[in-house]
């Protein structure tokens, strides 16, 4: 998503603008890393992004994709992120079957998308999962989050960092529950 991604770079460029170089991005649910590498590119020489994947063969391909396109600012994880420190289980799909893997939802809901095949949520594997908070960031300027209706979770486990570093947030909500607040 050309928009998108453009549209991110321009509030990177922003923060840079109103707070200096050293900016730092988190990308939340980072998939293959297109948002990612786009953010280091734009950012080289003046920012950096860590970029974390919960689901093992997609971090591999975000590593490799950071690597090939010398994006030496940017680094990534392969855990997941929530409201507190722990390890999470989480569903493994056949990899063989081609699937929209960016859409897996890693905690079994009533209303989990079909992404191209069937999920076993009996069928796991144990990844570590952190939070925002336990990273203890110096600077924070921007949260990309795209996790698959875990938003609420990593945003429980940002709360600190949120008030210190007051951070611009781009999140999906497309699996998020919604509340409608009435006056």
């Amino acid at each position: 998503d050309h928009q998108e991604v453009d549209f991110i770079i321009g509030l990177l460029q922003r923060r840079r603008k109103y707070f200096g170089d050293g900016v730092m991005a988190l990308d939340c649910g980072a998939n293959i890393g297109v948002h990612t590498v786009e953010m280091a590119r734009a950012m080289y020489g003046w920012g950096e992004v860590l970029a974390f994947e919960a689901q093992e063969k997609l971090f591999y391909a975000l590593a490799g994709n950071l690597v090939i396109n010398n994006c030496l600012n940017a680094s990534a994880r392969h855990c997941a992120v929530g409201a507190a420190c722990g390890e999470m289980e989480i569903p493994e799909p056949n990899y063989l079957i081609p699937s929209s893997f960016g859409s897996l939802e890693l905690k079994e809901s009533e209303r989990n998308e079909f992404i191209g095949q069937k999920i076993d949520y009996q069928k796991t594997r144990t990844i570590s999962q952190i939070s925002i908070d336990s990273i203890k960031m110096q600077r924070l300027d921007l949260i990309k989050l795209d996790v698959e209706g875990m938003e609420e979770d990593v945003l429980t486990g940002a709360t600190e960092s949120i008030a210190k570093h007051y951070p611009v947030m781009m999140i999906e909500i497309l699996k998020t529950q919604r509340y409608v607040i009435e006056e």
